[in-house]
């Protein structure tokens, strides 16, 4: 079975070239902290700026009607900057070119735009970009702990094929996304391939940067390509992220967070939880707490909070996230291993 991916343009100096293909005037979505880096790379070009502070459907809307008339929009950050382009493209019905800075999140390769209302995920709109750019220079220049982190965007299928298991075991699969052996095998594969270059993810090397771009590139489009299927590529990890971020009110590095889901949820899940670290370790996954900004305190609250967040969502799929009860036990154990 064929899956439709996006075109992407790996190499250097395409920022700076960028603006040859784009219709003038164009809009740039940024972040206010990588902007003053690639502002030069536009001068003497017709273009507006817009620089994410919200991710809140009310303020996209709000934003989308207020933005004076442009041509093309460009997604020039990580995941916040790349939806929000993604959203505005959509509503404007606009051409899109997409140039991640960092590896963070599949959002680069996915049709839909992972926004918020009241606080709570969504996925909304569909823009396909002409191309995705990416600049292995401008990838290095984002920190690397974000860079390396980014695997966890790919570990997720590791929980995820669990708790997709665990549901059809249960009878808890939802009835338009049956248990399919052939989705876990095409994901497991993907995720293998990254693992398996854990070194080169590990140096950030032109190798490294094309093996797990090309993984989030298969993973952004499978969503599409399954039917707005999550269950191979999603699971009770983003349940936790999901979670903490709606308690916290803050965002985090997608992969950052990500990967610490990942291991929070394969201990509670009984599933091999060192292999997993045992490859992070490897690649240099920053998944303390602490790197995040947040405490234990914060990790505790998020994981207790999973099964009211799921009510809340109304829209997310049985996991072990609701389905496996969060003792005091289990959150002493699981802190101690991963602190200790």
């Amino acid at each position: 079975m064929s899956i439709q991916l996006f075109n992407v343009v790996y190499g250097r100096d395409l920022v700076s070239k960028l603006r040859e293909s784009l219709s003038e005037p164009y809009l740039v979505v940024s972040m206010a902290d990588l902007w003053p880096r690639f502002e030069r790379a536009f001068t003497h070009s017709r273009h507006h700026v817009h620089l994410v502070d919200s991710l809140e459907v009310r303020d996209l809307e709000a934003l989308v009607r207020d933005l004076p008339s442009v041509e093309v929009v460009v997604g020039l950050g990580g995941g916040m900057a790349i939806d929000v382009a993604k959203y505005i493209a959509w509503r404007r019905r606009l051409p899109l070119f997409q140039v991640p800075t960092s590896m963070s999140v599949n959002a680069p390769f996915a049709q839909r735009a992972a926004v918020r209302d009241e606080g709570v995920l969504k996925y909304v709109g569909w823009a396909v970009p002409e191309t995705v750019y990416v600049d292995y220079d401008v990838i290095r220049t984002a920190p690397l702990a974000i860079n390396r982190s980014s695997v966890g965007d790919i570990a997720c299928y590791y929980t995820a094929h669990w708790d997709w298991a665990m549901a059809q075991r249960e009878g808890k699969c939802e009835p338009q996304w049956p248990y399919d052996e052939y989705w876990v095998g095409q994901s497991r594969a993907i995720l293998d391939g990254v693992l398996d270059a854990a070194d080169a993810v590990h140096d950030v090397s032109d190798e490294g940067i094309r093996a797990l771009m090309n993984a989030l590139r298969w993973g952004g489009a499978s969503f599409n390509n399954t039917g707005w299927n999550p269950r191979p590529i999603e699971g009770s990890e983003h349940t936790f992220f999901y979670s903490l971020e709606y308690l916290t009110h803050r965002p985090f590095s997608h992969g950052q967070i990500v990967s610490l889901g990942v291991l929070l949820m394969s201990f509670l899940q009984g599933n091999d939880p060192e292999f997993i670290k045992s490859r992070f370790d490897r690649i240099g996954v920053a998944y303390q707490p602490e790197a995040m900004g947040i405490t234990w305190d914060d990790v505790r609250a998020g994981l207790r909070f999973m099964p009211e967040y799921w009510h809340k969502a109304g829209n997310l799929w049985y996991t072990a996230a609701v389905h496996l009860p969060i003792t005091d036990s289990y959150l002493d154990k699981v802190q101690a291993w991963l602190a200790g």
